[in-house]
């Protein structure tokens, strides 16, 4: 008799961060597993993807689950994204979405500008705007970098949206500067254009309840699995990043990544002390309420 598979479905994010679920579900690691995935594009990212982005200033005139909020909706049970916007999105959540483990993929963001820009060093962006997408990754990486260099009050950040929208706002000029994963940092670098500061950061999986214990594990066996296939040789896997990057920007060749910036780990028990420092850094800026604390936001039991 076939055995039957449990089924769950997974938000596809931005290949650099999904890769691990790519891989598994290419190499049938999750139904050796027993579990059935369904890899979801949000409808919400399908409108993002083919929108302009408008500019928005202020990072409370921004919900925080952005394309993510089909997890609150039903249309995904599990997704991962950036450690503090994963803090945000479970403190917001209507739905009972609770942090499970950190995600496999340890991704770097870089703050570029355009070849011409008078920009070369960190503390020439004092005061110029840099193109974000409010409460992900390019958020709170920019806050990370660049409060080495100066105070707060002269770092200046401007929501455009995803990759795609802040590439094409700092392409035409709308923008002086923006945060970007790959493969857009390897875009801008075939572009001429400068990387001013870089940095990796961690993220998180969140799942809804309907993940359970026999779930989670069986996620985490066949992410660890295609880990180790990513690690082993990860040149095949490439054209996934690659073909984000419309052909009409630069054509972006998988030979023209930089492979030491793709880093991926097993996925590992999200702990308190990780949790507390974050939660403090979010906190000193307002991104995060005083009583979203770790029992609140991190489903402790599954991760063990």
């Amino acid at each position: 008799m076939a055995k039957t598979l449990k089924h769950t479905r997974v938000e596809l994010n931005n290949a650099v961060f999904s890769l691990p679920d790519i891989v598994a579900k290419a190499e049938g690691y999750f139904a050796d597993e027993g579990v059935d995935v369904e890899l979801v594009v949000p409808e919400k990212r399908k409108a993002m993807l083919a929108a302009a982005g408008k500019p928005i200033k202020q990072h409370t005139a921004i919900q925080s689950f952005l394309w993510h909020e089909g997890i609150e909706k039903g249309e995904f049970s599990v997704y991962h994204a950036c450690e503090w916007g994963q803090m945000r999105r479970t403190q917001d959540t209507c739905a009972g979405v609770k942090v499970i483990t950190k995600r496999a993929a340890v991704s770097t963001q870089a703050i570029v500008v355009r070849g011409d820009a008078p920009y070369n060093v960190p503390q020439d962006l004092a005061n110029v705007e840099v193109a974000v997408n409010f409460h992900a990754g390019s958020h709170y990486i920019t806050l990370a970098m660049l409060s080495g260099y100066m105070k707060t009050e002269h770092i200046k950040t401007l929501h455009i949206g995803i990759p795609n929208q802040r590439f094409k706002a700092l392409v035409e000029g709308r923008v002086a500067a923006a945060a970007v994963m790959e493969p857009w940092i390897s875009a801008a670098e075939k572009m001429g254009f400068k990387v001013i500061c870089e940095a990796f950061y961690n993220g998180l999986e969140v799942a809804d309840p309907t993940v359970d214990d026999g779930i989670f594990h069986a996620l985490r066996r066949a992410h660890i699995r295609a880990v180790d296939k990513i690690n082993q040789d990860i040149r095949p896997w490439l054209h996934h990043l690659t073909q984000e990057v419309p052909a009409d920007i630069v054509k972006l060749e998988p030979s023209d990544l930089h492979l030491p910036r793709l880093r991926y780990n097993h996925p590992e028990l999200y702990t308190q002390a990780e949790f507390q420092r974050t939660y403090e850094f979010m906190l000193e800026r307002g991104l995060i309420n005083a009583d979203s604390t770790f029992d609140k936001l991190v489903r402790s039991r599954a991760a063990a």
